[in-house]
């Protein structure tokens, strides 16, 4: 086999020291996940221990024979050899397209005592980007758009500096969340190709772990990522929320669509806005014809 699919969860995923290493790789998805439980070694990596509790997030690339051999020396890897610091395994990896069969790096056993902190969330560039940020990139792209829920909660005062809008690539804007008490659709995120343009907060840690996780229902309803999108012509990196459960697409409520429309309109493009709603009449259209 001359190519090989491979899951990577630390220092190899985009921005990270040792993503070079796979230069010339064809990325397959950056929002992918599989089973495993995370730890913080303390060394600056993570380590990855074989669990069926857990998930574990990170990217899926297809590599040539060199470029897994060259993640083979860096993971110290040896084929038959009983004194790896992390053994090469097989299994399932998920993204938005589907499933497949990948190659991990799990910590082998005799090593395990260099595991530290869990890592709860499963996703290192998630810890890192908490622990390491005051403030951080907010990307809103759905109903917190619309400024108005902040003023009724009494929260706006976390959300007072726009950045500005951003672009995130390769991702369409889709509504793959049904809520459980009305059946109607909710925005997400879905890496398909298309752009997906979005309002930028500048935020607080606080304004994160005190109201936009309850709001978002993380980490269960919807999860954070961090993800790299275009912000007055630099790339960026911003912390956004993607649906865990992806469900096939259902129309937004009314009030929903009009949260989002009131909070693109001035900052988003028209061509944007035009398109977008009419994916939304496109859904209210299949949705009535199949009652």
């Amino acid at each position: 086999m001359n190519h090989h699919y491979v899951f990577v969860y630390g220092t190899l995923r985009k921005g990270e020291r040792n993503h070079y290493l796979l230069e010339g790789a064809e990325l397959i998805a950056q929002q992918a996940w599989t089973k495993g439980r995370l730890f913080d070694t303390g060394l600056g990596y993570p380590a990855l221990k074989e669990s069926m509790a857990d998930k574990v997030y990170g990217e899926l690339y297809l590599v040539s024979n060199a470029q897994l051999h060259r993640l083979d020396e860096l993971e110290g890897y040896h084929q038959d050899s009983r004194n790896n610091l992390y053994n090469r395994k097989n299994q399932v990896v998920f993204y938005d397209a589907g499933k497949i069969a990948a190659y991990l790096y799990f910590i082998a056993e005799h090593h395990e005592n260099m595991l530290r902190d869990q890592i709860q969330s499963g996703d290192w560039k998630l810890y890192k980007f908490e622990k390491q940020h005051q403030s951080i990139p907010y990307f809103a792209y759905g109903s917190c758009m619309d400024d108005r829920r902040f003023k009724e909660e009494g929260v706006e005062r976390y959300f007072q500096k726009v950045a500005g809008v951003g672009i995130l690539n390769n991702y369409t804007l889709r509504f793959t969340h049904k809520a459980w008490y009305d059946g109607m659709g909710r925005a997400d995120i879905v890496e398909e190709g298309g752009i997906v343009e979005g309002k930028v907060y500048e935020i607080s840690m606080k304004a994160l772990k005190e109201y936009l996780y309850a709001r978002e229902g993380a980490p269960n309803v919807y999860r954070p990522t961090v993800v790299t999108i275009e912000l007055n012509g630099k790339k960026v990196e911003a912390l956004t929320f993607v649906v865990v459960n992806k469900k096939p697409e259902t129309a937004p409520p009314d009030w929903y669509e009009a949260e989002i429309l009131r909070g693109a309109r001035g900052f988003l493009s028209d061509c944007y806005i035009t398109n977008l709603q009419r994916h939304i009449n496109s859904l209210k259209q299949s949705n009535a014809g199949g009652m």
